[in-house]
C-alpha cells in the first residue's frame, strides 16, 4: 500500500489557512520564496486529490455480460476471440474495496497479464456496494450468483480467487467440483487458524458483539469507511503522515503523482458490505474456521475441501500481513487434489501487490496463466 505534514479533512476553502502565514513570509525571501510558494500550492492541490479522489475505473475495455443482485459480470474478451479453454473467471475480493483491483491500470492489470499470456476470455466479478435493500444478503446469496455466472458461461470455468474471492472460490469449487476445471487461490485465507497475522488476531481477540454493534451502527451494513479506518489504524504512521511526506518529496515527479492518484482512487473509495454476509464471514470463517474444518454449510450442503479434486495453484506473498502464507499454503492439507497437481508459489511483496504489483504480474502471473492453459 502507499503508505507533508498531516492534512486533516476539511472544506476546500480552509486548506489555504495553515499555509498563509509561512508562505507570506517566504515571499519576502525573493525568488526562492516564490518557488516554495508555488511548490506548496501544487502540494495542496495534489493532497486534495488524495483526500477526496474520484471513483476507480477499469483499465481495460469490457462489457457487462450479466447484471445480478450482487455483481456485474464483466467480460474483457477481445472481439473475434476464439475460445479454446473454458473461460477464466476472476473472483475479485469483496472485502471493502472495488473489484477494479483485478484491472487496476495499464501495465498493472491482472486481466491484461492473463490475456497477454494467451487466455483470451477473461471475466471479473464486479461486486456491488451493498445498499440497505441488500443488508440481509448472506454468503449463500453470493455463491448462488457465482453459480448463475458460471452457468451462463457454459457450466465450466477456470476460477481465480483473489483474497476474500479465494475463500469464496474454494467454497464454490467444493460445492460444485464438476464446474471448476482449475482453481487459483491468491492471497486467500483458507485455513484462518494458521499463521499469526493481524486479521486472525483481531478476529479472535474481539467478541462477535463488537462486530454486531458496528453493523447496527451502519444501519444493517458494514460500512466501507469504517473498515477503511480500521485498515489505516493497522499502520497509522504511514497512512496519516507517511504518504503525505512522500507526496511532498515527489511533487515534481509526474509519474509518481499519477501512480499515487490511481491508488488513492481505489483505496479511498471503499464499498459497503451486507451486515449478514459480513457477520457470517467474521464468525464462521475467521473465528470458527468452518471452511477448513469441513463444517461450513453452503447452499444447503456441508462443504468439504476434500471434494475439490481439480488442479490447484496456491499463490502467497512473502510480506503479506493481511493473509499470511500459512493461511494460503495450509489449504494443501485439506484439498482432495492429488499432491502432484498442487502448485505452491511464494511471491515477494505484500498483499495488494499480489494482484496489481508490476513485479508479481511480470514474474508470477504469466506462469500461472501457462499453468491454467495446461491444466
Amino acid at each position: 500500500m502507499t503508505s507533508h505534514p498531516n492534512v486533516p479533512h476539511r472544506p476546500r476553502q480552509e486548506h489555504s489557512v495553515p499555509w498563509f502565514w509561512p508562505m507570506a513570509a517566504a515571499i519576502e525571501l525573493g525568488e526562492r520564496g516564490l518557488t516554495l510558494f508555488q511548490d506548496n500550492l501544487r502540494y495542496v492541490a495534489e493532497a486534495e486529490k488524495i483526500a477526496e479522489p474520484p471513483e476507480p475505473t477499469w483499465a481495460t475495455k469490457n462489457r457487462v455480460l450479466l447484471d445480478l443482485d450482487t455483481m456485474r459480470l464483466r467480460d474483457f474478451s477481445p472481439p473475434g476471440h476464439k475460445q479454446v479453454h473454458p473461460p477464466v473467471l476472476i473472483d475479485a475480493p469483496y472485502a471493502g474495496h472495488s473489484s477494479t483491483i483485478a484491472d487496476y491500470a495499464a501495465g498493472q492489470s491482472l486481466v491484461e497479464t492473463l490475456q497477454a499470456a494467451g487466455l483470451a476470455r477473461v471475466l471479473v466479478t464486479d461486486w456491488k456496494s451493498a445498499t440497505l435493500a441488500m443488508k440481509d444478503f448472506d454468503i449463500d446469496k453470493y455463491l448462488a450468483d457465482i453459480d448463475i455466472a458460471v452457468q451462463h458461461l457454459g457450466g465450466t470455468v477456470d476460477l481465480v480467487g483473489l483474497c476474500q474471492g479465494g475463500w469464496m472460490s474454494a467454497m464454490y469449487a467444493a460445492r460444485f467440483p464438476a464446474k471448476v476445471r482449475s482453481l487459483v487461490l491468491a492471497g486467500a485465507p483458507i485455513d484462518t487458524d494458521a499463521g499469526n497475522g493481524p486479521i486472525k488476531t483481531l478476529a479472535h481477540s474481539l467478541p462477535l458483539a463488537f462486530y454486531e454493534e458496528m453493523v447496527t451502527a451502519g444501519g444493517g451494513l458494514m460500512r466501507g469507511q469504517a473498515m477503511l479506518a480500521g485498515w489505516k489504524g493497522m499502520n497509522p504512521e504511514e497512512q496519516y503522515l507517511g504518504k503525505y511526506l512522500e507526496l511532498y518529496e515527489h511533487i515534481e515527479d509526474k509519474n509518481y503523482i499519477e501512480r499515487t492518484e490511481a491508488f488513492e482512487r481505489w483505496y479511498e473509495n471503499p464499498i459497503d458490505l451486507p451486515g449478514a454476509y459480513y457477520l457470517q464471514a467474521i464468525q464462521q470463517i475467521f473465528q470458527e474456521n468452518r471452511l477448513a474444518k469441513g463444517k461450513f454449510i453452503g447452499l444447503g450442503k456441508r462443504l468439504s475441501l476434500k471434494d475439490i479434486v481439480c488442479p490447484v495453484y496456491l499463490l502467497a506473498g512473502s510480506e503479506d500481513e493481511i493473509t499470511t502464507k500459512e493461511q494460503v499454503f495450509d489449504a494443501e492439507k485439506y484439498l482432495g487434489t492429488p499432491k502432484a497437481q498442487i502448485i505452491r508459489k511464494l511471491a515477494s511483496g505484500g498483499h495488494i501487490g499480489l494482484f496489481m504489483g508490476k513485479k508479481t504480474l511480470t514474474e508470477c502471473w504469466p506462469e500461472v496463466a501457462r499453468w491454467i492453459r495446461s491444466a
